[in-house]
């Protein structure tokens, strides 16, 4: 799977994993949250999705990688936002693990969801934010949800 950063091009997940690390290492002294978040958009050709991961550096700017796929035309807001989910999970699982294996477990991963209390996606957002936490990873919601509904949402156009 690749990512592209915004300043360093196309990245392997390995890489990535690679300059958070050296981005946490120039000031370890400050306390990080590594945010993961999904978006999509239906187009007539299909669906965009695209995958984020943000390690933020609290009160001291962040660090964003992105993937882009399209997928086949979901027709059902339900649908896509349970695909966004697992897309998030799947990924944030894949992070999590090439974390441990640098011995980096300290680095916990957030799931962020393009789900809220109010619009469509109100009726989903106990279903999916259960499917998260009883996954093991902690899940946020909109207005909190700035990997997927910033980062993430502005490479789906």
């Amino acid at each position: 799977m690749q990512f592209t950063s915004p300043s360093k091009g196309s990245m392997t997940l390995e890489q990535v994993v690679t300059d958070i690390l050296a981005y946490v290492g120039e000031d370890p002294d400050r306390p990080y949250k590594l945010l993961v978040g999904t978006d999509s958009k239906p187009f007539p050709e299909g669906t965009c999705f695209v995958r984020a991961i943000i390690i933020h550096r609290l009160g001291k700017g962040a660090r964003y990688y992105y993937n882009k796929a399209f997928e086949a035309r979901m027709y059902s807001l339900r649908q896509r936002i349970f695909y966004e989910a697992s897309l998030s999970l799947e990924l944030s699982d894949q992070l999590y693990k090439c974390l441990k294996e640098q011995g980096h477990e300290e680095l916990t991963v957030e799931i962020h969801l393009d789900v809220g209390t109010h619009g469509e996606t109100k009726e989903l957002v106990r279903e999916v934010t259960g499917m998260i936490v009883g996954s093991g990873f902690g899940a946020r919601i909109k207005p909190d949800a700035c990997a997927a509904s910033t980062v993430a949402d502005r490479y789906t156009k």
